[in-house]
């Protein structure tokens, strides 16, 4: 009798949701059918983040850093399936859609990555941007737009997050708008880049000071208005005008994964999982990247970045690889690479594995490491070839 064709139903396709598809469908199923891989977003996009900033800037076309889903899954064996999540049934692992498509499995992996907050502040809803996906880079690049054609002599442009995405917004938009820019960077710590190592924090203040980004510390933001945002600094409220806010900071899961009925952390947000990545409850459903939370044996909680989706894709394939075919588990192992940023056009920084490196160099350097982590080889050597022809046409079009 042929053995039933197991399904592998994947809610998420960012580092967490693809990563892990992509690597199932490499594993070997020599004595076990192979499953049948069916990822399902809400875009009908992957986006590689952490090459989104140079969108803004041109540096880069939206095809390279981000392919459309079925494009980029057509010679893999991976379905996929654009749909928005509206009921997930963990003790049968079934989901429903808000399309009524409804999916039965046999093993469920929830990566559908987090979402930035914008109710906790009044106006944040209404009057700034985000910058997570292809529609927020699209609407703000429109912003930027106007703004440019307009007849105002400085654009004024603050963001509000001095970690990772706004220091490195900072850094592109003022590159971008040149002697037009007035930004400023609001950061309710006493210092930027909290969580980065020394070397990138003080390189990136090095940059934000050669662009003139002021730098509001110890700031709160207590409300957005159209064209002006309230700070309030040390007990002291201040309206300023802005054309421009753009909102970085927080994370938050979508609110099916908060009303699932399974562990979670104390604050309810992320679901608690094995090492294994698997849920306490139901050891045939994983859970990965900014929903889930894993704390090591020594009892450090790891990051929400790309970096630990995509390092914890490779275990959660192999985990349901071995639940499939009756090998035994592995409890996930983080390793800590290093750090990279861009700090504008041409310049970034970059740390780990016994390196300190800043400027053309490190931005060089990013370009390769993420070249290499771009999903299936044929989009790889796609981004590769224009990469390395782009220069050659530029000369020959001026």
């Amino acid at each position: 009798m042929t053995e039933k064709q197991p399904i592998v139903l994947i809610l998420g396709g960012g580092f967490g949701g693809l990563y892990t598809a992509l690597r199932l469908s490499q594993l070997p199923w020599d004595n076990s059918p192979k499953p049948k891989i069916t990822v399902v977003d809400r875009n009908d996009r992957f986006v590689f983040y952490p090459l989104l900033y140079e969108l803004l800037t041109g540096e880069l076309q939206t095809w390279e850093i981000a392919p459309p889903f079925v494009e980029l899954l057509q010679n893999t064996g991976i379905m996929f399936h654009q749909g928005v999540v509206s009921n997930i049934n963990l003790q049968e692992k079934r989901v429903r859609f808000q399309d009524n498509l409804e999916i039965s499995c046999d093993r469920l992996v929830l990566a559908l990555g987090g979402e930035t907050p914008t109710k906790s502040t009044p106006g944040v809803a209404s009057h700034a941007y985000t910058f997570r996906t292809i529609h927020d880079v699209c609407q703000l690049e429109k912003q930027l737009q106007l703004l440019k054609e307009s007849n105002t002599g400085k654009i004024r442009v603050v963001i509000v997050g001095g970690g990772y995405s706004g220091v490195e917004l900072a850094c592109k938009l003022a590159d971008r708008l040149g002697d037009r820019g007035r930004l400023r960077l609001v950061e309710i710590s006493d210092f930027i880049l909290c969580n980065s190592p020394d070397y990138n924090r003080k390189a990136a203040t090095r940059a934000l000071d050669a662009r003139r980004v002021f730098i509001d510390f110890n700031t709160k933001v207590k409300a957005i208005a159209q064209g002006s945002i309230t700070l309030e600094y040390k007990g002291t409220t201040d309206t300023i005008p802005v054309d421009l806010v753009i909102w970085t900071i927080g994370n938050e899961v979508s609110p099916v994964i908060q009303s699932l009925d399974c562990h979670k952390n104390q604050q309810g947000q992320k679901i608690v999982v094995f090492p294994t990545l698997q849920l306490v409850e139901h050891p045939h459903i994983f859970a990965l990247g900014d929903i889930a939370e894993f704390i090591n044996t020594k009892g450090k909680e790891f990051p929400a970045t790309a970096q630990v989706a995509f390092q914890q894709s490779d275990y959660v394939a192999w985990n349901i690889w071995a639940t499939l075919t009756n090998r035994p588990l592995l409890p996930f192992q983080y390793q800590n690479l290093g750090e990279m940023m861009t700090l504008g056009v041409n310049n970034a920084t970059l740390t780990g594995l016994g390196l300190n490196l800043q400027g053309p160099l490190a931005s060089f350097f990013r370009s390769l490491v993420y070249l290499y982590r771009m999903p299936t080889l044929e989009h790889k050597l796609r981004v590769g070839v224009n990469w390395l022809t782009r220069p050659v046409i530029d000369i020959l079009q001026r």
